[in-house]
């Protein structure tokens, strides 16, 4: 196996993110599942945004923010995601790039534009995302770069990826050509609802070895395995998964492999703001441990202080230097 051009290419898709607290009144009135994440058509996306208060606007995407995530903790990183050529998506090709990412994505000419998710913070500082699609959706396999995939150590997935089909696709073959390369590939389940959708297909990439990494939280752990038994649903991942990394807000990360099982508290925190990006940039910390090989509980505590980071305020970036956070906090970087 040759040497790594990147540490980590991730592949999701490209949104922009619409961010307004608000409380739960709001989610109520307008039929939103609190916590979750709903696909809107353009109608439903003018509505809220219509109805919302003042907003927060930037560059998001869940794959996206773990990939600007490990490059503020030092690792070399690329991303693949679609945006049309419009004033959103021009804003959108700029922040990445900004934040030390190879992006070579070619933006659509045509077509719907720009990708965005409307997210409402709760005082609980909960999130719940309505996301239309938009220009992500058109992602397809030509989008995949052969030599960027099998020059990345490891191939980063996001769920959310199984809802427009010519991104399932294209998620397959990146998947087919990492592996033929001897690269790792994760995928991240996303969100509960997104499970919900897709549980069988799911389960198929893990036991047919599509993935050889899982992130998830607690309520994708139960919907994916249909149980509220924790410990039952760990012992089905650890069965169906070479590593399986489940996050427990407040709980910390449990850490499962042939090798056993490692539990990893939480980073205390002074005040919770806002939980978007917070599965997002606890995986960028535990890639990032893998790509340095220190060790799951290292690779657990790098995540649980990304993710400690990206909630005490609005917005799934981080807005300090992650690697010298960590290097605050005697961590491995």
């Amino acid at each position: 196996m040759t040497s790594a051009k990147y540490d980590v290419l991730a592949i999701g898709n490209a949104i922009f993110d619409v961010l307004v607290q608000t409380d739960d009144a709001f989610l109520a009135t307008h039929q939103m599942n609190k916590g979750g994440m709903a696909l809107i058509d353009e109608a439903r996306a003018k509505a809220i945004y219509d109805a919302m208060g003042p907003a927060t606007e930037m560059s998001g995407g869940s794959a996206a923010n773990t990939i600007v995530g490990l490059a503020s903790l030092g690792a070399s990183v690329a991303y693949v995601g679609k945006v049309k050529d419009d004033q959103i998506g021009t804003l959108y090709i700029h922040d990445i790039r900004a934040a030390g990412v190879a992006y070579e994505t070619k933006p659509a000419a045509a077509g719907p534009a720009t990708g965005c998710s409307y997210i409402l913070v709760t005082p609980d500082g909960e999130r719940t995302m309505n996301t239309y699609l938009g220009a992500a959706q058109d992602l397809t396999p030509e989008d995949i770069d052969p030599a960027a995939i099998a020059a990345s150590q490891y191939i980063y997935l996001e769920g959310y990826l199984w809802d427009p089909t010519s991104a399932k696709e294209a998620f397959i073959k990146a998947s087919k050509i990492a592996h033929d390369a001897g690269r790792k590939v994760a995928l991240t389940l996303s969100d509960a609802f997104c499970v919900g959708r897709y549980r069988s297909e799911f389960l198929d990439l893990m036991r047919n070895g599509t993935v050889d990494i899982i992130f998830a939280n607690e309520s994708e752990l139960s919907s994916l395995y249909e149980t509220d038994d924790f410990d039952a649903a760990l012992g089905e991942l650890r069965k169906d998964i070479r590593l399986g990394v489940v996050t427990r807000s407040e709980k910390g990360c449990v850490v499962v492999s042939a090798e056993g099982v490692v539990a990893v508290p939480a980073h205390k925190i002074e005040k919770l703001v806002d939980t978007t990006g917070a599965g997002d940039l606890f995986a960028a910390g535990f890639l990032f441990g893998l790509v340095r090989n220190v060790g799951y509980e290292n690779a657990g505590k790098l995540g649980a202080l990304a993710a400690a980071e990206v909630i005490q305020h609005i917005g799934a970036r981080p807005q300090v230097s992650l690697k010298e956070l960590a290097q605050k906090n005697g961590l491995p970087v």
